[in-house]
């Protein structure tokens, strides 16, 4: 029981940071993001209301304690509008990422591997995803206050979590196809599948230890530890030639496949390239 809590508080932070990190990068890379026109910002502005007003009355009631139509009143919107928002009270406490998202910051992203030739990583790209994740960071200190709320509606109602770990899969794929974009690459490329998975573990480690109780340090700096931390470890030597080469088949002695990966530049200090 206490492993499964722990998964569970684990889940809720890997959720809390890729709503950020992977579902917006998504929505980046089929254009869903607007040019931030009149109409839009008061579509935004609706979706973040009844948002509140869901995770206000959850908290107040439970997720079975009030209705739709109360969330509508409260609101100050019609029932057929709630519905053209969202599917369910559960998704609408859960929010929408795409708003208030600087599309420019994706841009940059994307636009980081259009130097390198189609197939090769490009040697930015760790740097470029540790300022990804500070720039969406950003955005998550800004509405730290709405995203404790979540956390604490999500500790009354466990059921979210269903919900919260479907979505979290949906979206690392989501991030995996839009890196393999980025460096035209195969959406299975071996670095891709490893960025999505070490990048994740750490963005999980670090938002459990940034909302935990007595943290006072920036969501920054902690980031920016543990990711140097993990590069420090995967700088130390190690060669193929240590191993039983017959249990890694079609794999050279950088470690690497010899049919997928053609460019093993050494990546920048990701400090550096967050300056």
């Amino acid at each position: 029981m206490a492993g499964q809590r722990h998964y569970w508080n684990n889940s809720r932070q890997h959720f809390l940071h890729y709503s950020y990190l992977s579902a917006k990068i998504h929505s980046m890379g089929n254009s869903a993001i607007s040019s931030g026109g009149l109409r839009e910002r008061k579509r935004a502005a609706t979706r973040a209301a009844i948002t509140a007003v869901a995770r206000s009355l959850t908290a107040e009631r439970g997720l079975s304690g009030y209705t739709v139509e109360e969330v509508c009143e409260r609101a100050g919107i019609s029932r057929r509008t709630f519905f053209n928002y969202f599917p369910a009270k559960e998704d609408a406490i859960l929010g929408h990422v795409d708003d208030d998202f600087p599309e420019e910051v994706v841009a940059r992203f994307m636009a980081g591997g259009a130097g390198s030739p189609a197939g090769e990583i490009s040697a930015s790209l760790l740097a470029d995803l540790v300022r990804l994740s500070l720039d969406l960071s950003e955005r998550m200190s800004g509405s730290e206050e709405e995203t404790r709320q979540l956390i604490g509606v999500i500790k009354k109602e466990p059921q979210l979590m269903l919900k919260i770990i479907g979505a979290t899969e949906e979206r690392e794929a989501d991030f995996a196809r839009l890196l393999a974009a980025r460096e035209g690459v195969a959406a299975d490329h071996p670095v891709v599948r490893m960025a999505v998975v070490l990048l994740g573990n750490v963005a999980r480690k670090t938002s459990a230890d940034y909302f935990s109780e007595g943290n006072a340090r920036p969501y920054k700096d902690m980031l920016l530890e543990n990711i140097a931390a993990a590069r420090t470890l995967f700088s130390l030597p190690f060669t193929m030639s240590q191993f039983d080469t017959a249990d890694f088949d079609g794999v050279e002695s950088d470690g690497v496949e010899s049919n997928t990966v053609k460019s093993t530049s050494v990546q920048p200090d990701p400090s550096e390239g967050a300056q």
